[in-house]
């Protein structure tokens, strides 16, 4: 989608030296990649603590959980 938006110089400098990239373009769209990634992780993050899990890890760290041909 082309669009057409005024963005402060500065700004744009930074995103494009954190995202190592050379063309505005690429550095808005890897910026608003990264929020959406956030946004997620902070979705998730939400759900810590409220999900029951009956699993023993002992078990599961023992050889017969790990696949033979490991």
């Amino acid at each position: 989608m082309r669009t057409n938006i005024d963005i402060d110089d500065d700004l744009m400098a930074k995103v494009m030296r954190i995202t190592g990239k050379r063309t505005k373009r690429d550095a808005i769209h890897e910026a608003m990649a990264r929020l959406v990634e956030i946004d997620q992780q902070t979705a998730i993050r939400t759900l810590r603590g409220t999900i029951d899990w009956d699993g023993n890890l002992d078990d599961m760290r023992t050889s017969k959980y790990i696949p033979a041909d490991l």
